[in-house]
């Protein structure tokens, strides 16, 4: 009652007490908790861990759960608990005691992060009408009281990973009901009739637990799909933070031609440990003006927009090789108005050291006394503004604070160039450069470059060299195979990667298993909170346009899974990077303990450095109190409204009124 902001019975509104915005998690180093804690961390909600392995720990009791403040009202110190399961102290313990005291006496909600089915979290053993056992590729559903709960934000049904037929993914207990608890996610019964829960509200003894019977971790789907609802949940929708699902696609290279893949050489023509290739031997991947339509058309019927990355003097230069004409660049000029355009310099050169080639790998080169070569901070500004300048002459919606080098160049590259080219921040700032893109394989953080600051981009695993389904499955089994099965053999010596169990079919490989594969793990990225760019080239556009059947089934899955209040953001490098901006410097508030916030009754107050800008979710029909009265707050999404927010000029504190 006292988190519903309604009060104690018998209470007054003048007696309510204070709540601070912050998760206790209790840990033992089980996934599950783990998981949580990521999805608190990413969505920007203050917590505070108790390990349980450490024997310097906390004692849980009266003090370390609540105290009393401004002259007497009572302070409960966090919001919400999380837990490994539904006793961790152990069973009529002190601190299990005190813990179940202080959320019967504030109305704290409790997560059991994973446990099995017993009457004790308010289920039936699983031998009475249940199951117990592995979930890989089952269906679960929302229930009519997730729907209207906080798993609202779902529509359609969820199907549990099942990404290997030798590995168990998921155990998990599937059980009925008994008074008092409500399940939100179910199962149909194994073997059985009838359904059971796999996540629901056990509410008892002035008490609530959200019981989850089944085991995961924060990489797989069915958590991170689930992970919205858990911790709203936890936080009764009233918290600091926010988290949107995320997805954008960078098409780099565009105007300009792509290398192939060679089948019969396994290496690209052009490449530096190419053996012979020289840059002949296979012809250039480029698109057509009937790709540049069937892009303009598909992105109308996807209802998604994406980022051409340009490099208009090659371009220039394929046209002067080419007879003069080009009715790719004036299809995609008369089609300008559709896409985001982005800096991608004028002709790709390599902006970083001048590369020695006479050995594999490439090398930096270096002057007599040792000294690397690199390219020179006017070389670099002249690519950047001669491409700037081309676009503003055609006229192309570009943002000119937003850029790309060709291969992430300029940037460090390990092993041969272990810092950014000294003149690369230099030229950024001749050239007005805010947002520089990154390869998050390498670099996962946003960094300063300078003045700028950079954009981590996925890679998405359909290759620049390849125009063909064919060409595709023979690159990808080359790299994903052993030697013995005729491959590269890499994946044997690489721990972050996996050889495939066999080569994958050229016919047929393509859409049974990289579609699946990529399409799954760009999904997993959107919808971690994750506003990360993905990237592919001009050359996935061309040919048998194989960027497509993979963005199509992204947009398919995750339309089939949330509702329509919950939409795929598609922001621009800029909003990104600014995205990623705010959280650093909120993370570094929180961090130094320079954030106060919580909630009595109806009204949330937050207070942070001046300047820094406040995520807050709140509930539909949340108002800010603003010095003449209220305004509604923040933008809808999943069912609740949140933003980025800061108190008004002549206010020392942000102050939200909550719905009644």
């Amino acid at each position: 009652m006292l988190a519903l902001g309604l009060g104690a019975p018998g209470a007054s509104a003048a007696e309510a007490p204070r709540i601070d915005l912050r998760v206790l998690v209790v840990d033992n180093g089980d996934s599950p908790v783990e998981a949580i804690t990521e999805e608190l961390k990413s969505t920007g909600i203050p917590y505070t861990t108790v390990d349980l392995d450490d024997a310097d720990r906390p004692t849980i009791d009266e003090a370390f759960l609540s105290d009393t403040v401004d002259g007497g009202v009572p302070r409960a110190k966090f919001q919400g608990v999380v837990l490994p399961n539904e006793a961790p102290f152990g069973a009529g313990s002190a601190e299990q005691a005190a813990l179940e005291s202080y959320e019967r006496t504030f109305g704290i909600p409790q997560v059991d992060a994973y446990t099995w089915a017993h009457p004790g979290v308010g289920l039936d053993y699983t031998t009475e009408g249940g199951w117990a056992g592995t979930l890989d590729g089952r269906q679960a559903s929302v229930t009519e009281a997730g729907q209207a709960g906080y798993f609202g934000y779902l529509d359609g049904p969820l199907r549990f990973e099942d990404n290997s037929g030798s590995i168990q993914e998921s155990y998990g207990y599937v059980a009925r009901p008994r008074e008092g608890f409500t399940s939100y996610v179910d199962i149909a019964v194994p073997g059985g009739g009838g359904r059971g829960s796999l996540v629901g509200e056990y509410a008892h003894d002035g008490r609530r637990e959200l019981v989850v019977t089944f085991a995961y971790n924060d990489d797989q789907q069915q958590f991170r799909v689930l992970a919205r609802g858990i911790v709203e949940w936890l936080t009764q929708g009233v918290h600091l933070g926010q988290s949107r699902n995320y997805f954008s696609v960078h098409v780099d290279d565009v105007f300009a031609p792509d290398s192939r893949w060679d089948t019969e050489r396994n290496c690209t023509p052009g490449d530096f440990d190419c053996v012979g290739g020289d840059g002949e031997g296979t012809t250039p991947i480029r698109m057509t003006a009937d790709d540049a339509v069937y892009a303009a058309q598909w992105q109308q019927s996807s209802d998604f927009t994406l980022d051409m990355v340009y490099n208009a003097g090659a371009g220039e230069e394929w046209k002067a090789e080419n007879g003069g004409t080009d009715a790719l660049t004036d299809q995609l000029l008369a089609d300008k108005g559709e896409y985001r355009w982005i800096n991608h310099t004028y002709t790709h050169p390599f902006l970083g050291c001048v590369q020695d080639t006479s050995t594999v790998p490439w090398s930096c080169a270096k002057d007599p006394d040792g000294t690397t070569q690199y390219m020179s901070r006017a070389e670099i500004a002249a690519q950047i503004s001669d491409n700037q300048k081309w676009a503003e002459s055609h006229g192309l919606p570009v943002d000119s604070t937003e850029l790309v080098t060709g291969e992430h160049s300029g940037l460090k590259t390990l092993p041969q160039q272990p810092d950014d080219n000294p003149n690369l921040a230099g030229a950024l700032a001749d050239t007005g450069i805010e947002w520089i893109a990154s390869d998050n394989s390498r670099e996962p953080e946003q960094r300063s470059v300078g003045s700028a600051l950079t954009v981590p981009r996925h890679p998405m695993n359909v290759y620049y060299n390849v125009g063909t389904a064919a060409e595709m499955t023979d690159e990808y089994n080359w790299v994903y195979t052993s030697k013995a099965d005729g491959g590269s053999g890499v994946c044997e010596n690489n721990p972050t990667s996996t050889c495939l169990e066999g080569p994958l079919d050229p016919a047929t490989g393509f859409a049974s298993y990289i579609v699946p594969q990529e399409a799954r793990i760009a999904l997993g990225h959107a919808v971690n909170n994750d506003p990360r760019p993905h990237y592919v080239h001009q050359s996935n556009l061309a040919e048998e346009r194989l960027l497509y059947p993979v963005l199509d089934k992204v947009l398919a899955d995750y339309r089939a899974l949330f509702a329509d209040n919950t939409p795929l953001e598609n922001p621009r490098q800029s909003t990104i990077g600014t995205e990623f901006q705010r959280r650093a410097a909120w993370q570094r508030a929180v961090a130094d303990g320079d954030v106060t916030a919580y909630r009595v009754g109806d009204t949330v107050t937050v207070t942070a450095p001046s300047g820094t800008e406040i995520p807050v979710t709140a509930p539909e029909g949340t108002l800010k109190q603003l010095p003449g009265g209220t305004a509604e707050f923040g933008t809808p999404y999943a069912g609740e409204r949140s933003a980025w927010t800061t108190p008004e000029s002549s206010q020392n504190a942000l102050t939200l009124r909550l719905p009644a």
